[in-house]
């Protein structure tokens, strides 16, 4: 009985002491894990506080460039004062400067300028939306934060003098086309038209402001070849201008063609898949054929036109655009080169191979290597390259019937070398069979 007393009050002793040491070990291992969550949730929270740190400094980062680049490159406000001012004190004058100066119903919407001293905005005048553009002088660069120097302004409006005659005013334009066209039998014409231009207030008369601003605006190429071929349709009409503020009617579609890809894409984008993805983004064939036809007919217009021949230098789908009704414009008259500049280009330039005898993107000729100088002759006919423009354009989605034809001509057209001039009859009768071509497949549908 003792020693069953003694044993049960033994085991009444040991069960107890067991106990606490499995509790104590229960609460050292519960412990344990709390202090590992506690430090993995420590860990995790450290981690997402860097994240946040890195993604505000690099969305603030972001925001610098894109608000220092967009404050470099959009100073539409500049331009208009420095316009308006100038219109104020009489200097200037034109059939825009009202409207943006004194009754505000013209005005610069989204800026488009990629650079600071050739500013463009979309826009819109009453009922027309247009393409604004205007020159700044050189603007030079400055800090964040920091006032913008003032520019460094051309003196752009100091002719014609005060006491210019009408007569001497045309004579000074018929002498500024000669020095940009050549020798033309049409000069005369495309002079009267400028001064009716130049009429802004259509008064009659041309005064000594309006006179100021016209020759300012034929100074820059791109607004003569834009008169130049807007009377046939081929680029957006001037609507108006006050100095060389310009404003042009808008096209609505563009680039001819594809995607204008996010900067950050497009040097990671190789050049295989970026013509695979613009070939994506086109309209219906029918209306690529009438697009192209538009295309066939500018080249067809400036190849011994009306005031001479020129060279289409940058073929570029951004360079053109379309209408509602699928009517080609060219959007950027850079592109086009009098032939006459081109040739004198070619003589002034020193060369050593035919890589070296390049007027703008894609305007070619030939080096002579015995006398080191570049041949005037262009190597690559418009007609030529307009074809390789349009082969894959063309050629995606076209009729069954028609694409083995269609391929074959455009290959035809784009073989053609040498000077456009020395074979005429090749170049018509290639530029008519594919316009032919074309209008049989689309002069029975809507989009014709």
């Amino acid at each position: 009985m003792m020693m069953s007393s003694t044993g049960h009050h033994g085991t009444n002793t040991i069960f107890p002491c067991g106990g606490l040491k499995l509790i104590s070990l229960v609460h050292d291992h519960m412990a344990a894990l709390r202090g590992k969550q506690q430090a993995r949730i420590s860990f995790v929270r450290v981690k997402y506080l860097f994240l946040t740190w890195l993604t505000v400094l690099v969305g603030s980062w972001v925001l610098y460039v894109q608000y220092s680049t967009y404050t470099e490159l959009c100073r539409g406000h500049e331009c208009k004062n420095a316009i308006c001012d100038k219109y104020r004190r009489g200097i200037i004058d034109g059939s825009a400067c009202s409207s943006l100066c004194d009754k505000d119903t013209l005005y610069m919407s989204r800026c488009l300028s990629t650079l600071p001293n050739n500013q463009v905005y979309t826009g819109s005048w009453g009922d027309h939306d247009g393409i604004i553009r205007c020159k700044l002088g050189e603007v030079l660069h400055y800090e964040l934060g920091e006032e913008p120097e003032p520019r460094r302004e051309a003196p752009v409006f100091d002719k014609p003098t005060r006491g210019t005659s009408v007569e001497k005013f045309r004579e000074m334009v018929l002498n500024h086309l000669k020095s940009k066209l050549g020798e033309q039998a049409n000069l005369a014409s495309l002079v009267s038209q400028i001064l009716s231009v130049a009429d802004g207030n259509k008064d009659g008369h041309v005064s000594l402001p309006e006179a100021r601003s016209t020759w300012a605006l034929l100074q820059m190429d791109e607004v003569l070849l834009g008169l130049l071929l807007q009377d046939r349709g081929h680029t957006p009409r001037l609507l108006g201008y006050c100095g060389d503020l310009y404003m042009t009617e808008q096209v609505p579609y563009g680039p001819l063609y594809g995607m204008s890809l996010p900067w950050p894409l497009v040097s990671w984008v190789p050049s295989g898949v970026q013509r695979s993805l613009d070939q994506w983004f086109t309209p219906s064939w029918p209306r690529k054929a009438k697009i192209s036809m538009g295309l066939l007919e500018l080249v067809e217009d400036i190849f011994h036109g009306t005031y001479g021949s020129f060279l289409i230098c940058d073929l570029s789908a951004a360079h053109f655009g379309y209408t509602d009704r699928h009517e080609l414009r060219l959007t950027d008259t850079r592109a086009v080169v009098p032939e006459d500049e081109f040739r004198r280009s070619m003589r002034a330039l020193k060369c050593e191979a035919d890589a070296d005898c390049v007027y703008g993107v894609d305007c070619r000729a030939s080096c002579d290597v015995a006398k080191r100088r570049c041949r005037e002759d262009p190597i690559q006919p418009n007609l030529a390259k307009a074809c390789s423009a349009l082969k894959d354009y063309l050629l995606r989605g076209a009729p069954s019937e028609l694409s083995e034809e269609l391929e074959r001509q455009l290959y035809a057209c784009m073989a053609l070398k040498g000077n456009a001039g020395q074979m005429n009859m090749e170049h018509s009768l290639i530029l008519n069979n594919l316009k032919a071509l074309l209008w049989r497949q689309i002069s029975h549908t809507k989009d014709s």
